[in-house]
């Protein structure tokens, strides 16, 4: 697998409270990775780091194999979580602004900031400034200024906060439109429905560690339970208690829990041999806001 951000041992202190402790992980090309903890876990001194505003008191941040802090000019695009537009700034004049600071000519940098606003209908909004705008209009702009000179690596720190269904679902596709033509996402969120949705890996940090790194299927596959609902027309014999465990929740409504060495083929086999009408069968895996409570509760007691 090709990698265009690599983190090796990286560490970062202030007064001797280790904000980032030993962080290692990878962000594959073509990828969207979740970065997720509690607050103060360390995600924004980590984000911080690997953008430049900061720098690593040790270990390596590498962008595309090269140390991100001898690069002249990486291609990031970063939206952090407390926006920073200028408020008596005119939308366009301000996203052409900020376009040219990535290295971008003024044809350039017009011809692509006149390309995203036609994407998002706000062609109107050019000459508004930025104080005019609700929350989520001003989201859109900042989007836009975060992606418009065409990073390899886009940060988004909470990128849906403030906006309406609608909106959400507009960047959501272009999320994954850029991710699709080669970028790499880097995904900092409290929403664990949009990580299940949208991230194929995590990486999961409590008091400045990584606690939990993986891809989105496999970390599930790590905290199922082996438990399966099962709904029936007429029940099911008392029998199968000498096989599975068995939680009754209505008279055909069960949970089934396997034990060592059972399969959930041997569930089916044994309802299909005693001639049980199966309505449902679903293994019941726990969603990521399980998997983040538990991580994040047993690793802050270690």
């Amino acid at each position: 697998m090709s990698y265009l951000l690599e983190l090796r041992q990286v560490v970062k202190e202030y007064n001797s409270l280790k904000a980032v402790d030993h962080v290692s992980f990878s962000v594959p090309e073509s990828s969207i990775v979740g970065l997720l903890g509690p607050n103060g876990a360390g995600k924004t001194s980590l984000i911080r780091i690997i953008t430049g505003i900061t720098q690593a008191d040790s270990g390596n941040v590498l962008l595309h194999n090269q140390d991100i802090y001898k690069i002249k000019d990486p291609s990031i695009g970063y939206m952090p979580e407390e926006r920073g537009l200028y408020k008596k700034m005119k939308v366009g004049e301000q996203l052409i602004f900020l376009t040219r600071l990535k290295g971008l000519s003024k044809q350039d940098a017009e011809r692509n900031v006149v390309f995203w606003m036609k994407k998002f209908q706000i062609e109107s909004w050019w000459n508004k400034k930025v104080n005019e705008l609700s929350k989520g209009m001003s989201q859109k702009v900042q989007f836009i200024a975060t992606v418009c000179h065409q990073p390899k690596l886009i940060i988004l720190d909470e990128p849906f906060s403030g906006l309406d269904p609608i909106n959400t679902n507009l960047i959501k596709q272009e999320i994954q439109r850029l991710k699709n033509e080669g970028a790499s996402i880097l995904f900092s969120t409290h929403r664990m429905e949009q990580v299940e949705e949208m991230c194929e890996h995590i990486v999961l940090i409590n008091k400045g560690k990584i606690v939990l790194n993986g891809e989105v299927n496999e970390v599930r596959d790590r905290f199922k339970e082996n438990l399966f609902e099962v709904k029936t027309e007429s029940g099911i014999p008392d029998s199968i208690h000498e096989l599975f465990e068995v939680i009754p929740e209505s008279e055909n409504h069960f949970y089934i829990r396997l034990k060592a060495n059972q399969q959930n083929n041997d569930i089916l086999s044994w309802l299909l041999s005693k001639e049980v009408k199966i309505k449902s069968f679903n293994e019941l895996l726990p969603t990521f806001n399980e998997i983040f409570i538990k991580t994040v509760n047993e690793s802050s007691h270690e």
